[in-house]
């Protein structure tokens, strides 16, 4: 007898597979017939649901994730308190309140006392397991409000309403036999996931302390707000393998998949962004082409591109593209319906204060994997082995393929991450020693629009996406990595391509290379008035772009035209008044100088 037919067998003697009358229409997928009145559950159909939901449990548990279980029947307790002592979870019963959910922020008043107190969950949980469904359906309505993951028996019995707003069904008849069944198999699944997640930590936490403090620290970390984000820094990352056969494997794993939607008309630029020539003819999306092709062709792996356009910048990037042929590039076009969701959204961020969660994870990332997916192109990835993505939403020419961040990811199995760059403000004080990692609050820290993604993370949120569920409150437990500043190098304005056109970087094989003359880790500071802000005004005033290499900072404003040859050191500061005009000679060196006419650097006053 196979495992399988000892398992279905299992489940018959629990009586799993009888419901209670003749099934509606909705839970006609799960039954293979009727008897005597009642609905005969199809067991085969109850062990794949009981399989999805233990793996989605499993999944997260690896993540730390916190759990709600509810019961109403009073012959389920002790099966219950006795699975949730083992599994280390506590037993909270604050559902039992009603608005145990929604109202979890509100302390509540009591008649008759001069007391507010606030007897919910401080924190909301991932994951709300209910065993009788059709009991508590507040509790449904509830998680499902707040787009909690809902793990729950169904029965032939259940209303509709309830039904759809289960995340992972199980069919099957609440009896004692099968919730011993079903809460043995939950705790199995916990008790497996934390071995391994012990073992991923480093065998055993008595042989090794600081294993066990960095546990407990994560656990720390898992409780913090919703307003607050981990930030760990970027030198704090275990260094990739030297073994360039390990690097390829790792690499192997990883999808790019870049957004066009951003337009060059904020620079007088008539096309998309990516189209916009940088330096030596070749335009941003050149670079990224070239920097994927050149991880590539050096550890010998096969990262694709795919990059998603909207209608109004797909004939500007396929244009782009002419120049690459024969190369490992998808593109697809989003929909109509979905850009003007976008937009509706974009517009209504821009009347209303975007909150800081969607400033890290922007709230079009449901919308570029739903037109992924409707586009056919998700599945042969996933059956190529791909378990990452890397998605980028802005101009970024640094390197953006690091094997150092993806190994991290892997190894910790981090399901989604943004990579950040501290604000002005500083970091909050927490336990946590700055050398591992920091706890900030996410109105501190800037995305740069790079975010990675695992593919069940992927998949997940396509699911929750059929039910209706939006991805604002998807990405609650942010976790963030401390970018240096060479892996950003935006071109948002025309100071960035100041930045880039002059002689602190340089094209070496369609890459950009910084040049190893500049002391200062950081680039310079430039700030250019709204006489720069178009492209052809910007290459209009300036005959070649002046050496920056020991510039720290450079603020432009007025009628400014600068002629070949110009040095900036320093801190330099040109403003002009309106109706004057400054000319900055040819060959000038300006070192530390502050500017207001043309009188303070002499020469003529036209070019």
């Amino acid at each position: 007898m196979t495992i399988h037919s000892v398992v279905i067998q299992k489940l018959l003697s629990t009586n799993a597979h009888l419901g209670r009358r003749v099934a509606a229409h909705h839970f006609k997928i799960y039954s293979i017939g009727s008897r005597n009145g009642m609905t005969i559950v199809d067991s085969e159909k109850t062990l794949i649901c009981l399989r999805n939901a233990c793996s989605f449990i499993g999944e997260l548990v690896r993540q730390r994730a916190r759990f709600i279980f509810v019961n109403t029947n009073t012959l389920f307790d002790e099966i219950i308190d006795q699975m949730t002592e083992t599994i280390g979870c506590r037993n909270d019963t604050s559902w039992r309140l009603g608005g145990f959910l929604t109202n979890s922020s509100s302390p509540r008043k009591f008649r008759g006392r001069n007391k507010k107190l606030n007897l919910t969950a401080i924190q909301p949980p991932d994951c709300v397991v209910i065993f009788d469904t059709e009991r508590k359906s507040s509790v449904i309505q509830e998680a499902a409000k707040l787009q909690i993951p809902i793990v729950g028996l169904v029965d032939s019995s259940m209303p509709l309403d309830n039904y759809k707003k289960i995340t992972y069904p199980v069919p099957a008849k609440d009896s004692v036999q099968f919730v011993y069944l079903f809460c043995n198999l939950i705790t199995k699944t916990f008790l497996y996931e934390q071995r391994r997640l012990n073992a991923a930590l480093g065998a055993s936490a008595i042989a090794k302390p600081e294993i066990r403090e960095e546990v407990e620290q994560l656990d720390k970390i898992k409780t913090v707000g919703k307003d607050k984000i981990y930030v760990l820094p970027y030198e704090r990352l275990e260094p990739a393998s030297e073994d360039a056969t390990e690097t390829k494997q790792l690499l192997d794993k990883l999808v790019v998949l870049k957004f066009n939607s951003n337009l060059g008309s904020d620079m007088g630029f008539s096309g998309p962004k990516s189209a916009l020539e940088v330096c030596n003819g070749l335009t941003c999306l050149d670079l990224v082409v070239n920097h994927i092709e050149s991880i590539n062709s050096k550890y010998g792996c096969n990262i694709p591109l795919l990059m998603m356009n909207t209608p109004s910048t797909h004939d500007g990037i396929m244009k782009v593209l002419e120049k690459h042929p024969n190369k490992n590039i998808h593109t697809f076009t989003q929909s109509q319906r979905q850009q003007e969701n976008i937009e509706d959204m974009s517009e209504s961020r821009t009347l209303n204060k975007s909150s800081a969660q969607e400033k890290l994870y922007p709230s079009n990332v449901l919308e570029v994997f739903l037109s992924l997916n409707s586009s056919g192109k998700l599945e042969p990835l996933i059956s190529q082995g791909k378990e990452y993505f890397l998605l980028l939403q802005s101009e970024n020419l640094a390197e953006v393929v690091d094997p150092k961040i993806l190994n991290h990811l892997i190894k910790n199995s981090i399901e989604h991450c943004v990579e950040v760059m501290p604000t002005t403000s500083g970091t909050e004080e927490t336990s946590l020693p700055p050398q591992e990692g920091r706890i900030q609050s996410k109105e501190h820290v800037k995305s740069i629009n790079t975010m990675w993604m695992s593919m069940s993370c992927i998949e997940r949120l396509l699911q929750r996406s059929d039910l209706g569920f939006t991805s604002s409150k998807f990405f609650d437990r942010a976790f963030a990595i401390d970018t240096p500043w060479s892996r950003y190098l935006p071109v948002e304005r025309t100071s960035d391509l100041l930045i880039l056109q002059s002689d602190l970087y340089t094209s070496v094989e369609g890459t950009l290379v910084r040049n190893a003359a500049r002391a200062n880790p950081k680039d310079p500071s430039i700030e250019l008035g709204p006489e720069f802000g178009n492209v052809d005004d910007f290459r209009s005033r300036f005959k070649s772009i002046p050496s920056i290499i020991e510039l720290d900072s450079l603020k432009v404003t007025g009628d400014v035209w600068f002629g070949t040859g110009i040095t900036l050191k320093g801190k330099v500061s040109i403003a002009v008044r309106p109706g004057m005009k400054i000319v900055i000679p040819d060959g000038m060196e300006l070192k530390n100088r502050i500017i207001t006419s043309q009188s303070d650097i002499g020469g003529p006053s036209s070019l």
